[in-house]
């Protein structure tokens, strides 16, 4: 995309095979996909950033270790899952499209300051068993916890009109991920 960090953005979601596809949906420090993302079954949900420190979920920059980041634990390598100051760095240096996919699936075209874009579905999220918000609404895990509550983490929020930086993620939720490399 050519942003001045140079991270490199991948071009689909986890799970997917193309851009267009929605991918697997994550509860935050988890690397596989469950039948069921609910409080009780998510082994992040209500520690703080010094309880996920001494767990060994977060590193001392605050950020997912590789162990918990399901973009690493499912692509391997370099890949890792986006930290909020990269997320907000897309959000500030690119253009932001709604578009209408081939498919018909709805989403970001998100392109770089250097032309290259990617696209963003707006896949959605996972309460319970069940998908919610799918087509109209994203929901993309950073690997950064929301300092201020245990409950929280930073994720990329978007929707037709609105694309923002937010610390309203639950971790027990099913999101999507998308890897990033450096």
């Amino acid at each position: 995309l050519g942003l001045p960090s140079g991270l490199l953005w991948a071009t689909c979601n986890v799970g997917a095979t193309s851009p267009e596809e929605y991918g697997d949906y994550f509860a935050w420090g988890e690397t596989s996909t469950k039948e069921t993302y609910d409080y009780d079954n998510c082994p992040t949900y209500g520690l703080s950033i010094s309880q996920l420190q001494s767990l060994g979920y977060i590193d001392s920059e605050g950020n997912l270790t590789s162990q918990y980041d399901a973009a690493t634990a499912n692509w391997g390598g370099l890949w890792r899952m986006p930290t909020d100051a990269e997320m907000q760095e897309l959000i500030d240096k690119c253009i932001w499209t709604w578009w209408i996919a081939q498919n018909g699936v709805k989403g970001y075209k998100v392109t770089g300051p250097n032309g290259n874009s990617i696209f963003l579905p707006a896949a959605g999220y996972r309460s319970g068993s069940s998908l919610s918000s799918a087509g109209s609404y994203g929901y993309y895990w950073s690997s950064t916890p929301y300092e201020s509550d245990s409950d929280y983490t930073y994720i990329l929020y978007f929707y037709s009109d609105n694309i923002y930086l937010s610390y309203s993620g639950f971790r027990n939720l099913g999101e999507s991920v998308r890897p990033v490399l450096e």
